[in-house]
């Protein structure tokens, strides 16, 4: 992770210096004094460029003198509409704009403590690299940049305001190398063991092998792994922050395929490597459990993965079977590629009936159909609860994981009715991804619940202000938002 400090202001006289810059300010502390040691050149840039600090807008001026490489200006727009996404992006504009540079100082003596901290953030989710397995990097490949300091009137105050959000991108980056290892390394029992490594934290880790399991009757969750010789797992993760050690916690499910072939109704060829990160819930769920205990959160929270790999075989599960669910549900297997909703259907009766908690949350890649719907701009939001779907589409709103909620309906819940048993895992094509929702709603007994379908945000094909090429680690910032400003004492 990027190194982060924080000084006193002070020009530096070598490296990159970063301005951010509000639209319509004029010159002045660092700024003024770093225009008049290099001659008025970031002035004359400016102009030329036509600079005027608009949200979003950058200009790069290169060796302006005074042994600076560079100077980067980062536009704010508007100082009364300075939000902390602004402020994040443009952190993620000096990452990406700087990586070959080794020595970066950036100027935000014009901004507060929290704003100064926000960019640092910024910078440090974009900065976000997975090079585990690259063993032939050229040099002029490799970033330079290890670290910032971020110049503030208080750098005490930005640093510990910048503390907690430092514990918040640990989550995220957790998250981002889980959805982006290789599925022939992360196998249930890998995920596992990765889960467990979080006591180092303060979590209180348990896991579930497939005879503890069948014990229990998860006949939902081990139907889908039984075509593996990757057995299958369930994780619980505890977090005991709260004043109280008797207040009821929050619950989060993930969806934890490590990789989904479809089974016997099995996927085509063509793009199958990215069922990699069908795990992507389960990840988002273990980075904000860490997020929770990297900041010390003040809430108590669970954490369940159910952790399985969809496989065809000999021993797989077919089309027609029957199963019976841990809720004692019976569920008619129609199509064995809606594999998440059997997965989430144990884990979220286990999880109610065990620990009863103030809401359920489960993020699932669940469907193909959100994407279609909502394409890469928005999770899918489901809910039974009115305040809950209010305070997950805010906190998604605050920090720039977009939700947007979509209907539930007994229309669409007579779709998944069976002939043979209590229901079948799909409904046809039409609203699938909300039949999908159906489906699982019939596993929360009417606990204030919700479902995220992140299918179409768990991995992102180009850069983003704050988040590279790869996987986002969607959810964990959402979800560790909706704690900090509702759930904790």
């Amino acid at each position: 992770m990027l190194d982060i400090a924080f000084a006193k202001p002070a020009l530096p006289d070598s490296g990159a210096l970063v301005l951010p810059i509000h639209e319509g300010a004029k010159p002045a502390g660092l700024w003024q004094q770093a225009d008049a040691a290099t001659g008025g050149a970031i002035a004359r840039a400016l102009a030329v460029a036509e600079f005027t600090g608009g949200k979003g807008k950058t200009c790069t001026i290169l060796a302006p003198g005074a042994g600076l490489t560079r100077v980067l200006a980062v536009g704010l727009g508007k100082e009364d509409e300075t939000t902390q996404t602004v402020l994040e992006n443009a952190g993620g504009a000096i990452a990406a704009a700087l990586g070959r540079e080794a020595v970066v100082a950036v100027a935000a003596d014009a901004l507060k403590p929290g704003q100064a901290a926000e960019i640092a953030l910024g910078a440090v989710l974009r900065s976000y690299r997975f090079d585990r397995y690259r063993t032939k990097q050229k040099p002029a490949d490799k970033p330079k940049l290890t670290g910032l300091t971020v110049l503030t009137d208080h750098p005490k105050r930005a640093e510990t305001a910048f503390e907690p959000l430092k514990g918040v991108a640990a989550g995220v980056f957790l998250t981002r190398d889980l959805v982006s290892e290789p599925p022939n390394v992360l196998t249930p029992a890998e995920m596992a063991d990765r889960c467990t490594k979080l006591t180092d934290l303060g979590l209180t880790v348990e896991v579930l092998g497939p005879a503890e399991m069948a014990k229990l009757g998860f006949g939902a969750l081990l139907g889908v792994a039984q075509g593996s010789v990757n057995e299958a797992r369930m994780v619980v993760m505890h977090w005991n922050g709260a004043k109280k050690s008797t207040e009821k916690p929050v619950c989060f499910v993930g969806k934890g395929v490590t990789f989904d072939t479809g089974g016997i109704s099995i996927k085509p060829a063509g793009g199958m490597e990215d069922m990699k990160w069908d795990m992507a819930g389960a990840g988002a769920v273990v980075g904000l459990m860490a997020a929770l205990a990297g900041r010390k959160a003040k809430v108590n929270a669970i954490g369940l993965v159910g952790l399985v790999e969809n496989m065809p075989s000999g021993s797989a599960q077919r089309p027609g079977d029957v199963v019976v669910s841990y809720s004692g549900q019976t569920i008619e297997v129609i199509n064995t590629d809606a594999e998440g909703r059997l997965v989430l259907a144990d884990v979220l009766w286990y999880a109610q009936e065990k620990y009863d908690p103030r809401f359920m949350v489960d993020l699932a890649t669940l469907t193909g159909a959100i994407i279609v719907g909502l394409g890469h701009e928005y999770g899918g939001l489901f809910a039974n609860n009115d305040q809950l779907a209010d305070r997950l589409a805010k906190a998604g709103d605050a920090i720039g994981e977009k939700l947007w909620r979509m209907p539930l309906h007994d229309a669409f819940d007579k779709q998944i009715d069976s002939a043979i048993a209590d229901m079948k895992n799909i409904g046809g094509r039409p609203g699938g991804s909300i039949t999908a929702a159906q489906f699982i709603q019939r596993f929360v007994n009417k606990k204030p619940w919700a479902h995220l379908d992140i299918a179409g945000m768990a991995w992102s094909g180009k850069d983003a202000p704050t988040v590279p090429k790869g996987a986002t680690g969607y959810g964990v910032r959402m979800l560790d938002r909706l704690v900090a400003d509702h759930y904790e004492d």
